[in-house]
């Protein structure tokens, strides 16, 4: 195997596990965690934001350690982080050591998201990248598809959801072996590129940017923890026992594939009018799921629908950020990332407990109007080809 095809391989897997199970694992099993624990409502919306916050610290520590360690190291913490978080949910006996568990499991996703778009860079010739980001970053699809398969499994054979977190853990090591055998021979980066100051990156003409990617981190976190949960409990006709969130997660994996093409997609109708449209997919969604969730065309058009939104947008946000900074690209992206991590941690906690108070479908509505007023709000002179007049540090 070429080193090529090594690393994208590592990246694959090392994503895979991270933004599959690590991150949205615990969305996918809150049937069982629910009934396991006598978890509310809020309590669930509380445990989720607290694996957001793992990932928004997963992020901060991956630059740090990038800085000074090169993508190696921030990786293999991650999966590290990973294989532990997975394995102590798998044990947990309570609460405390789930939402533990599920913190500690889901910094590996922003441990891991960075660095290998540095690792790369680096090593990767200029031809050759694009095949192997986009590797990469099937992953996420693969893994959210993957842990799905693993819960459909468990309620067809009739397994416990601790079997498939012990699963999820026993991925997590495999990538650790695999990302260590490829990693280990890139060194940290050449001295002088990260003391950038952050503040040349708070530019007025970032704020869309940064409201857009806040929006999306409410809404997909909003989806991720309650919307396999709400279709559960609707109950879809000819379903096995157990079996629906597993679906809305493989459905939502296997849509995501679309992001391969955003590229494409933004080169035909504009970056404007892709950004309307996803926008306006994620509220479709968001209402689906509070309409139409005790049907088979609601639950395989919203999780679709959300599942395209998500893959896209995360490229969309890419694209927009190295308009606005072209020299800035890496620090200006992942400060986006910044925003929209900090949405996912608000997101989850506030729609618990409006879900308690007003009832999910409610819920799910007010979820769906933030998307849905942004798309009506965003203008065409904020997403222009223009960077933003941010002066060199």
């Amino acid at each position: 195997m070429t080193y090529l095809r090594s690393l994208s391989a590592a990246g694959f897997m090392a994503t895979a596990v991270g933004f599959g199970p690590a991150r949205m694992g615990f969305g996918l099993f809150v049937p069982e965690f629910r009934s396991a624990f006598s978890m509310s409502a809020p309590l669930v919306g509380i445990v989720s934001s607290i694996g957001f916050a793992g990932y928004f610290v997963g992020l901060l520590m991956a630059q740090f350690l990038l800085d000074r360690r090169g993508p190696a190291a921030p990786v293999l913490t991650g999966l590290i982080a990973a294989t532990a978080g997975l394995g102590i949910v798998a044990v947990a006996p309570g609460v405390p050591v789930l939402a533990a568990g599920v913190f500690i499991a889901g910094s590996s996703a922003g441990l891991g998201w960075t660095p290998f778009n540095d690792a790369v860079h680096r090593k990767v010739r200029d031809a050759d990248r694009p095949g192997a980001l986009s590797e990469i970053s099937t992953g996420t699809t693969m893994g959210i598809a993957g842990a799905g398969a693993v819960a459909l499994a468990a309620a067809l054979a009739g397994f416990g959801w601790r079997v498939c977190w012990a699963i999820f853990a026993g991925a997590g090591a495999a990538a650790f072996v695999g990302n260590w055998l490829a990693l280990r021979r890139i060194d940290k980066a050449a001295e002088g590129g990260s003391g950038r100051n952050w503040r040349h990156l708070l530019a007025r003409a970032a704020a869309p940017l940064f409201a857009v990617a806040f929006v999306f981190g409410v809404t997909s976190a909003v989806y991720i923890s309650f919307s396999a949960d709400h279709f559960a409990r609707q109950g879809l006709p000819g379903m096995p026992a157990g079996s629906t969130a597993a679906f809305v997660f493989i459905v939502y994996g296997l849509c995501g594939l679309a992001g391969l093409v955003t590229g494409r997609v933004r080169d035909a109708i504009g970056l404007t009018p892709l950004l309307r449209a996803l926008l306006c997919s994620a509220g479709a969604s968001l209402a689906l799921a509070a309409q139409l969730a005790g049907s088979w065309g609601g639950l395989l058009l919203s999780a679709g629908l959300q599942g395209v939104n998500v893959m896209m947008m995360s490229a969309v946000l890419a694209f927009w950020s190295e308009r606005l900074f072209p020299s800035f690209a890496s620090l200006g992206f992942t400060l986006t990332v910044l925003c929209m991590a900090a949405g996912s941690v608000i997101g989850p906690a506030l729609a618990g407990a409006i879900s308690a108070a007003i009832g999910p479908g409610a819920m799910f509505y007010a979820a769906a109007a933030l998307p849905l007023v942004a798309a009506a709000l965003i203008r065409g002179e904020w997403v222009s080809e223009r960077p933003a007049e941010i002066p060199e540090p």
